[in-house]
């Protein structure tokens, strides 16, 4: 038998957890650190398939509060009353329509990744396009004081996303949780307390 040369601590631990996918270590630890999530809170999770991030908000937001799930392909082992899974892409969604099916939102989380082509500017480039629409869509359905959590690969453009995080939320932060691939240049960009955008500077 072949070795899965993806697997790692990681991978044999959200198996014995059972969690839907490694990429949950990655949440819980940025959630444990800043305190992302609290019981009662309405979240949505951006490119939610396989469904370990939207299986860890379940869990944390305990039945009072709900999450909301967008991707192309439904996670298939979630079936909490309190999670609605929306297919789109998330390109082509329209962003009012949303807001108005979902209602204000405490957090949004996004790990949302392009198919990669192995050319670094250009992977780079379509990671930004994903997550400014992330936080697009953070914009217009984020409460104020909400958080915001988003993927992207680091390259030419992440510093002035970052930098528009930062005018956006109360504090930044840019983020490399141990269970990312040491070959991987994904980091995450984390909004803390979105800014009052009623009010003047």
């Amino acid at each position: 038998m072949v070795a899965d040369r993806w697997e790692d601590h990681y991978t044999r631990r959200a198996r014995d957890e059972k969690w839907l996918a490694r990429s949950v270590y990655k949440l819980q630890e940025v959630d444990r650190r800043f305190g992302l999530i609290r019981a009662g809170d309405r979240l949505l999770d951006l490119g939610c398939f396989p469904g370990s991030w939207s299986q860890y908000c379940i869990r944390r937001v305990g039945p009072k509060g709900e999450v909301a799930g967008v991707d192309l392909k439904e996670p298939d082992r979630l079936g909490a009353a309190n999670f609605t899974f929306i297919k789109a892409d998330v390109l082509s969604l329209d962003i009012g329509r949303l807001a108005e099916k979902i209602g204000p939102q405490d957090v949004v989380v996004s790990d949302l990744a392009p198919q990669t082509t192995g050319i670094a500017v250009s992977d780079v480039s379509r990671s930004l396009e994903l997550a400014g629409r992330a936080m697009a869509i953070a914009s217009a359905t984020l409460k104020t004081g909400g958080h915001f959590f988003c993927k992207v690969f680091e390259g030419e453009g992440t510093q002035a996303f970052r930098q528009e995080i930062s005018c956006r939320f109360h504090k930044s932060r840019i983020v490399r949780p141990a269970a990312v691939r040491k070959a991987s240049k994904e980091i995450y960009i984390l909004g803390l307390h979105l800014l009052d955008r009623t009010r003047g500077s």
